[in-house]
């Protein structure tokens, strides 16, 4: 993983020394919240129903025990014994004291950490896929490219304000993990004649209007790959609306002018910026590479494991995923106990997590973008022992992709901007499915789950969606079935009128049981729903 040098220690504390002063003044009466809110939010510093919330960066997901450790502490130290991991790959603190906000900051900065830009119309944490540089199918590992954008998009002087928030996602497989085509910039490390490229995808998003990206261009060299970026952004920087924030991200300009027309946009900015110097020295990304070389794997590793236990031999064979190393796996430790709150972890699961990582995954973690975490290089004979300790802390649930693996936001319970609660809703859908015993026939089910049109818990992108809604006063949930985030992206469909809280997750049974009736071999939920359509379901929900 990447380690800071001087220079990206002196930025990272001459920010938190910055923050102390403003926040200083702030609550010396000095600025008004007016004048404070961009200076926070630039730092990550949300004011919530409750209290504030920080929302720290964790670059592509990937972060070593001693950086997990440090997380524990904050959390211990500053909120109240959690941090919540989200679809960003971020953690999130609902409960920071203005006060206390400088000194975390500077906590954080001692272990590499920081919160900068993981709010406002920025440039946003980049994010890859959860396996990078252990999964089998990938081209290379696409971190070094995601750490290139990382330094190019902090504190890039252009592009800090923005007409809105940026997203940005680099992957390195035709399997996307990532939700690559759901950001404003989706790219993916391509093979063209033998070389290595990006192709860049502009233009999705979720939120209340969602789309997919398309493909603006299938092959950018990578030593242009800052200079396409830029020239992206500074189309977009031009001609996005600053008039009205509901037609601000940059979706609406590539919708509005079209891709055609948008693309040709790009390739003009992009022509006259050859000559400008933009793109960082090709040294600087074989520099960053060497950040990312592979671990010293055990040659000859065991291919054995012992499934005698069957609780063992399930997780196993649910929270494993095949790694480029024989002998080894990437192991996912789950953080959707049943009954549980999505993405949330106490302070000591987080110290168990750094130590298994430090012992059994050359001392290293990804948070996931499914809000879970995950040791990418795991021997399968350390597996069983793995396991244990994970199943003695409540982190040894296995349901990875399953109808309990859900992906929920705050929603209301935190969220000033929610309609509607996340959490309850999540929770009385997995206890249901760990009663009913279904979860193992439905497979592979993708339930997410959203407390407001900003769609921070990607219902638009579910196998099934939930989005709260308020209507009239009462919590409201509408259905939505279909969506996809994968390779297969596509968004979710409304079923029709929405449910109640206990309605909406009678509703996910009878969905769940319409698949179970009409699938064919071999079809997931997303694959049955596609070949019948949706009236079957609304026959059932509404009938």
């Amino acid at each position: 993983m990447y380690l800071y040098d001087q220079y990206d220690q002196r930025q990272v504390d001459a920010r938190v020394e910055e923050f102390r002063d403003q926040a200083r003044r702030r609550l010396e009466g000095k600025l008004t919240e007016d004048q404070f809110k961009p200076l926070r939010l630039m730092n990550g510093l949300y004011l919530q129903l409750h209290a504030y919330m920080l929302r720290v960066a964790i670059p592509y997901g990937t972060l070593n025990s001693r950086q997990m450790h440090a997380l524990a502490d904050i959390a211990d130290r500053y909120d109240r014994g959690y941090g919540h991991f989200t679809t960003r790959q971020n953690i999130q603190y609902n409960w920071i004291k203005l006060e206390e906000a400088a000194d975390l900051l500077a906590d954080l900065a001692k272990v590499e950490m920081h919160a900068i830009q993981t709010s406002g119309n920025c440039i946003r944490n980049i994010s890859s896929d959860h396996f990078a540089g252990a999964a089998a199918d990938e081209l290379v590992d696409p971190r070094p490219y995601a750490e290139l954008l990382r330094q190019w998009s902090s504190f890039h002087p252009e592009f800090s304000y923005l007409p809105r928030k940026f997203k940005i996602a680099v992957i390195a497989s035709d399997t996307d993990r990532a939700a690559m085509r759901l950001h404003d910039i989706g790219i993916q490390i391509v093979e063209k004649d033998g070389d290595l490229g990006a192709a860049f995808y502009v233009g999705g998003g979720m939120g209340r209007t969602p789309m997919i990206a398309p493909c603006i261009k299938d092959f950018v060299p990578l030593d242009r790959l800052v200079t396409y970026a830029e020239a992206v952004l500074r189309v977009y920087n031009r001609y996005g609306r600053r008039d009205n924030k509901y037609k601000a991200r940059i979706k609406i300009l590539v919708h509005e002018m079209g891709k055609d027309a948008f693309t040709q946009a790009v390739d003009e900015e992009f022509a006259r910026m050859l000559d400008e110097g933009i793109e960082p020295p090709f040294a600087e990304l074989e520099r960053i590479r060497t950040f990312f070389e592979d671990p010293l794997f055990e040659a000859g590793a065991s291919e054995e494991i012992d499934r005698s236990d069957p609780d063992f031999a399930l997780w196993v064979d649910r929270n494993t995923v095949a790694h480029k190393a024989p002998g080894y796996v990437s192991a996912v430790i789950s953080l959707k106990p049943v009954g549980g709150i999505p993405g949330d972890a106490t302070s000591e699961q987080m110290r168990l997590m750094a130590d298994l990582a430090k012992d059994y995954s050359f001392d290293e973690l990804r948070v996931m973008h499914t809000q879970n975490i995950v040791l990418p290089h795991v021997r399968k004979a350390d597996l069983h022992a793995l396991w244990t300790a994970l199943d003695g802390a409540g982190l040894g649930a296995p349901n990875l992709d399953t109808i309990e693996d859900i992906i929920a936001c705050p929603g209301l319970d935190y969220c000033s901007l929610a309609n509607a609660r996340s959490i309850p809703v999540a929770q009385k859908i997995s206890e249901r499915f760990a009663a009913n015993g279904k979860t193992e026939a439905l497979g592979q089910l993708k339930l997410k789950i959203s407390g407001c049109i900003n769609a921070c818990g990607h219902h638009h992108a579910g196998h099934i969606g939930i989005l709260g809604v308020d209507r009239k006063g009462v919590e409201n949930y509408q259905l939505l079935l279909g969506g996809s985030e994968a390779e297969d992206v596509s968004l979710a469909k409304i079923t029709g009128p929405g449910f109640d809280e206990a309605g909406i997750v009678d509703a996910v049974e009878t969905a769940a049981d319409v698949y179970l009736r009409e699938r064919e071999d071999g079809e997931r939920f997303l694959d049955t729903y596609r070949r019948i359509g949706m009236t079957p379901f609304k026959d059932a929900l509404y009938g």
